[in-house]
């Protein structure tokens, strides 16, 4: 498969594989393919697919805790981040289970497809994450899911055990981590997106939900 190497140079840092790099473009096909079908991404973002996604969800990797061997994606959607992370931890060697939430079927069916086809260590999960308990994790991991008040009321909630929850941020994020404190104490630290100016990166730990 001939793909355009040069547009996959924004991983560089991250020291991906040539080998990685071709499967990364093999699942952006599938995704591209799907795409005609079902609504996985926008329009807009098909032609930059590899900056405004696959290089957006990579950069999670520095918050991801390697010493638990279990990661989870709430609401997977198109397999963005948690089929990237995925491809790209096993490149590094690092045993990691990911586990993705998506409760639609049609997304749940796709995300199936490109674990088969990737032989990725990835399992799927077709059920809404609101109406789970009791879950186990290391990192947690949201991307364009909900709102962070909302996401955080949620880990509290759905999970007995986790390390930390990585959130993905847009333009109201500084306004969305102030609503979300009136509701919830947390620690956290902020990475500035690779991919965007208007964007960054939340790493969250111990959540505790306001009295």
């Amino acid at each position: 498969m001939d793909i355009n190497l040069d547009s996959y140079q924004i991983l560089d840092e991250f020291n991906v594989s040539r080998e990685t790099y071709h499967i990364l473009d093999e699942f952006r096909e599938l995704v591209l393919h799907k795409n005609k079908e079902i609504n996985l991404i926008g329009a807009k973002t098909i032609n930059n697919f590899v900056e405004r996604h696959i290089a957006d969800c990579v950069q999670a990797i520095d918050f991801i805790d390697k010493n638990n061997k279990i990661c989870t994606d709430l609401g997977s959607g198109a397999g963005l981040p948690g089929i990237v992370l995925a491809i790209v931890l096993r490149d590094k060697s690092i045993n990691m289970k990911m586990n993705l939430y998506e409760k639609s079927y049609h997304k749940s069916s796709f995300l199936r497809q490109v674990v088969r086809k990737l032989k990725l260590d990835v399992q799927i999960f077709e059920k809404d994450i609101f109406k789970e308990e009791n879950l186990i994790s290391g990192s947690i991991i949201a991307r364009a899911f909900k709102p962070l008040p909302i996401i955080l009321e949620l880990v509290e909630k759905s999970f007995k055990n986790y390390t930390n929850l990585i959130v993905f941020m847009g333009k109201n994020g500084k306004q969305l981590i102030e609503d979300a404190v009136k509701k919830c104490e947390f620690e956290y630290k902020e990475k500035k997106s690779l991919t965007s100016n208007d964007s960054f990166l939340i790493n969250i730990k111990n959540i505790k939900k306001n009295e």
